[in-house]
């Protein structure tokens, strides 16, 4: 695999360690990032990081949890319904409350790079605003439709310590991890493999 068409943060960024169910700070609320924090060689370094361990696991997007790290912060990188790339990052996100009148739930498969293996369906509004602050402590807002919205709101869950499988019925989170022990292995080793071809 070559770097052609890798973001630039993917070439700066280090792989680290994806957290597994089960581990604490996947199961908490992460703190708000300070103004002592925004602007800081730390932080881009951070975001650099996601950025490329999102890349070699194949996800469409990360919360600093997912690399064992207490902020509230997620990064994405994917593509949405209509073939249409979005990326970015955003700190202290806050996702709008939509009216019941007009939101629209769709149920679609969704899967975690923490919960390496198995998807389910998760029932999603099908339209996500999400308003926070880039790593310079500018206010952003993110708006999303269909499965860029399904992002959305799942990296917003991590920040408050919730997993998809949280929102499953109980058989089928207990087939879920049932799942996962049976495909751990194999996803992480292709994710080392991604890793090692990329020179990371």
């Amino acid at each position: 695999m070559g770097t052609e068409g890798l973001l630039p943060e993917v070439e700066r960024g280090a792989v680290r360690r994806i957290t597994v169910i089960g581990e604490d700070v996947l199961h908490r609320s992460l703190r708000p990032a300070t103004d002592a924090e925004f602007g800081t060689p730390e932080l881009d370094q951070l975001i650099d990081d996601m950025f490329a361990t999102n890349h070699v696991a194949h996800g469409a997007g990360l919360a600093a949890n997912q690399v064992d790290v207490d902020l509230r912060l997620f990064v994405w990188d994917m593509e949405d319904d209509w073939g249409v790339r979005h990326t970015g990052h955003v700190l202290n996100p806050v996702l709008d409350e939509e009216p019941v009148a007009t939101r629209r739930l769709v149920d679609e498969m969704e899967g975690c790079l923490s919960v390496p293996g198995p998807y389910k369906p998760v029932p999603r509004a099908d339209h996500a605003v999400v308003r926070g602050q880039d790593k310079d402590g500018n206010a952003i807002v993110v708006e999303g439709h269909g499965y860029f919205a399904r992002c959305l709101q799942h990296e917003t869950d991590h920040l408050h310590g919730r997993l998809y499988v949280d929102r499953l019925t109980r058989r089928d989170r207990r087939d879920a991890l049932r799942e996962m022990a049976e495909l751990r292995d194999g996803v992480l080793a292709r994710r080392a493999k991604t890793a090692e071809a990329l020179g990371k």
